[in-house]
Order: structure tokens, then sequence, then C-alpha cells
């Protein structure tokens, strides 16, 4: 019973927080479709914390939360992870100790920290019309390369590392740094796609960045730039929880359907105008095949919930919210967006027009 004990599969996370006295610290799960709370600590004056929990069966990933703070890590197995910060500068001066993939991660979140602050110091002054169009271009792309040089160490470098993983999904003012249709950039998903379909064939991860990475493959062998409306990719799937915590794919509602999916929000103006005009189309034909699968971008869980649970189709909600991964990989850059599937799971328009939706459902059913 004791060795029993001793070989139980757990990982720590434990360390020091200063200045944090009588504040909380949390520790979350960062799955695929949804964040997980899964434990929290009030802070003494020491700022000791420790939290012991059972490892997954693949990588994956996790946060710690001071306030507002973030800390992201991978778990790989049961190592023990050391962490030393303080409160005011948690998310950035920390140091890690036990794990080499979290010092990369570490290295790759500054990386697109800096990206982002810069950023949005050039767009000020590209908005304030101090800036020529050509001249703010350049200086983006400069911006996204220098997140790229600290990235590409690890996804060439060690491809199968969970900091590879890592440095592939992040973002600069919600839009991925590596774009899924660039020649360039698809190479660097199929390098990590293909080392984790090898080392972790059956983990969600790894069946999702698979995927991706075909898909990724298909447009860039077309030689054409990808078009939703001209009808040139498969279905980007999508899993996300209901209002019950079920995860639900878009794939398993589009079998053999016409489907709407929509991207939205309900706590905005527009959310209720909108709602009414798809529960008139959802109601007169999704006895005939209609299926409708809403991903809603909401902070308030309250106002998702109560308005959810009383719509008739499949509603989602994305944690990541303007983060949205989903989001980015359609290429959503407001809301609402809509867009049209036909019964084979191709996206077949991005839907402009709302008026227009029910004669192009009509015709695909």
């Amino acid at each position: 019973m004791m060795i029993a004990c001793r070989q139980t599969p757990n990982f720590t996370i434990k360390g020091i927080v200063a200045g944090a006295d009588g504040q909380t610290i949390y520790i979350e799960n960062v799955g695929l479709a949804s964040i997980e709370l899964m434990d929290s600590v009030k802070l003494n004056s020491s700022g000791h914390f420790h939290f012991k929990k059972p490892r997954l069966d693949y990588p994956d990933f996790y946060r710690l939360r001071l306030n507002n703070q973030l800390i992201n890590l991978a778990i790989d197995s049961t190592e023990t992870i050391t962490i030393a910060a303080a409160a005011g500068t948690f998310a950035t001066s920390y140091t890690v100790d036990g794990s080499m993939n979290n010092v990369a991660i570490k290295e790759i979140t500054l990386a697109q920290l800096d990206a982002n602050q810069e950023f949005r110091r050039l767009r000020t002054e590209f908005e304030a019309g101090s800036m020529p169009d050509s001249v703010y271009r350049q200086r983006i792309f400069n911006i996204v390369n220098e997140y790229k040089s600290v990235a590409l160490k690890y996804i060439y470098g060690q491809p199968m590392s969970t900091a590879a993983y890592y440095a592939l999904f992040q973002k600069i003012d919600g839009e991925l740094l590596f774009d899924l249709y660039d020649k360039t950039d698809s190479r660097a998903y199929t390098a990590v796609a293909t080392s984790h379909h090898y080392l972790y064939p059956h983990s969600p991860r790894a069946m999702h960045l698979n995927n991706l990475a075909l898909q990724s493959l298909k447009v860039i062998r077309s030689e054409r730039e990808i078009d939703i409306e001209a009808n040139e990719i498969d279905l980007l799937d999508i899993e996300l929880p209901d209002i019950s915590g079920e995860n639900i794919k878009l794939s398993d509602i589009a079998k053999g359907k016409v489907v709407i999916l929509s991207f939205t929000a309900y706590q905005t103006e527009f959310s209720l105008e909108l709602n009414q005009i798809l529960q008139n189309i959802y109601s007169k034909h999704h006895s005939k095949g209609l299926e409708l699968y809403q991903v809603s971008l909401d902070s308030d869980l309250h106002i998702w919930k109560n308005i959810a649970s009383n719509l008739p189709w499949t509603c989602v909600h994305d944690p990541q919210m303007e983060y949205s991964l989903f989001a980015a990989l359609y290429n959503v850059k407001q809301l609402p967006v809509l867009f049209l599937l036909d019964k084979t799971g191709a996206v077949v328009k991005c839907i402009d027009d709302i008026n227009t939706i029910e004669n192009d459902v009509i015709s695909l059913l």
C-alpha cells in the first residue's frame, strides 16, 4: 500500500508569492474547450502555496491566477514545478524551476506580451494619423517576426514539446501570430502536429492539431488563398460546452444537415433582434433538416446561460471569449458573424445580409 501511494500519478505546483498577504491564488486547467477551476489557496504573509493534482493521460496546460494576472504552465508528467513571484509583477517577473518546458513557455509568453504591447502603441499612432499605412504594415510585420524568432526555436528545435504547441497558438490583438493558411507558417503547424500525433495519437489536443495541419496543407496545396465564400475549405470543427457543461461538436450537429453557424454575444445590443430573426427561420425549417450551432463569446456567463436556456438550438460558450481560438480560425473580426454550411459540412458562405439567409437556407435544403 505504501508503494502504491508513492506511485500515484500526481503533479505538484508550489512556490512563494511575495507581497500577496490575504490574496487568493487559483489553479485552473486550460482545456481545449473550457477552463476549469481546480483549487485555490488564500496566501498568508509567508506567501507559500502548494497544489498537488492528478496527472492527466496526456500533456495539458494549466495556469496560476492572482487577481487578473496569469502564469501559464504545461504539465508533461508527474513533475514538481516551483514558482517564485511577487504580487505586483506576478505574470511577468516570476521564476520557474523543475521544468525546462515551462521556462520556454515563460519566454514565449513574454515575447507575445511584448508583441501585443508594441502593436497597441503602433495602432494608436496609426489611428491618430501620424504614420503612413505602408510604414504601419511593415512595422506590424516586424513585430510578428520578432515573436516568431522566439517561437520557432521551440517549434523546429523541440516540436514534440508542450512549449512548441503553446507557441503556435499565441495571438496578437486576438489573431493568431502563426497564420494557418500561410505557406511558411503551415510548415510550423505540420512539424508540431506530426510530433504530437506520433507521441500522443489519442490526445484530444494532438488530434485537433493534426486536423488543423491537414486542413492547412489542403488549402496551401491548392495554391489559392482561403476563400470561405468560394467553398474551398471543409469544416473546421468546433467543440465547446453547452449550458449543462457537455462538450458539443459542430461536426456532430452538421452530419447530413444544413447548418447556420453563428458567432455572437448575448449581452450586446444586436443579440435580441438577431435571435428573433434566427428563431423565425429555425422554427420554419428545422423539421426539414436545418440546424443552428451558436457560439457565444460573452464575458457574463449568467446572461449567456439565462438566454441560452430559452433557445431551441445548440448554444455553446467559448471561455476564451474575445481571445477565442475558434473565432480566430474562422477569421471572425467582429460580431455578429454567420456562416452557412451545406449537408456535406462545407462552408458555403459568410452571410453579410441577415435578410437573405432564409433564401440561402431554402436553396440548400
